[in-house]
């Protein structure tokens, strides 16, 4: 992984990468669309990176706006092969307090958006059981360890459609759940 080019999606709240200095920036149109801004490259010693604002660069996105693929396959084009997804989210675990860092390794999606870069025939089948890279995770999780950042190793994320919140029925759904 250490030769790979890495890639940053920032949520709410990371538009930027302190650092990190922005040694160029590239406006990119994809099979899909626009992504959310143009990515920038970043650098930090002998460090680069890849780095988009998910909302874009004044939050000006709402979640159901977010071209996902187009976000992705922008990153593709320009060489990453590890992608890290940072999001401000909620918990419904007391166990989590605020400003826990959790290194996913599931997903539920309740956003009932196109999530596949295939059709127009173009036949593919993909195994998602297991969603994340465990060996990413684990480096992650070293890095927090080495910064003094609470942490968890392993955790499931629901993803909804947004902007609103889950209703209180739906919030005691995801806890049933473990989410």
């Amino acid at each position: 992984m250490h030769d790979q080019r890495i890639g940053i999606i920032g949520g709410t709240g990371l538009y930027e990468l302190p650092g990190f200095e922005k040694v160029d920036e590239k406006t990119i149109t994809t099979a899909f669309g626009e992504p959310s801004a143009p990515l920038k490259i970043l650098k930090s010693g002998e460090k680069e990176v890849v780095f988009l604002p998910r909302h874009g660069e004044n939050h000006h996105l709402l979640p159901t706006e977010l071209n996902h693929r187009a976000n992705i396959m922008a990153m593709k084009m320009m060489g990453v092969k590890w992608l890290i997804g940072v999001s401000a989210v909620g918990s419904f675990k007391e166990a989590l307090p605020p400003q826990t860092m959790v290194f996913v390794d599931q997903f539920i999606d309740r956003t009932r958006l196109v999530q596949t870069f295939f059709g127009n025939g173009l036949v593919a089948h993909v195994g998602f059981a297991y969603p994340t890279e465990p060996g990413l995770s684990k480096i992650l999780a070293q890095c927090a360890i080495e910064l003094g950042l609470k942490h968890q190793l392993g955790g499931t994320y629901v993803n909804m459609a947004g902007p609103a919140f889950s209703t209180l029925a739906e919030s005691r759904l995801y806890k049933s759940w473990d989410a």
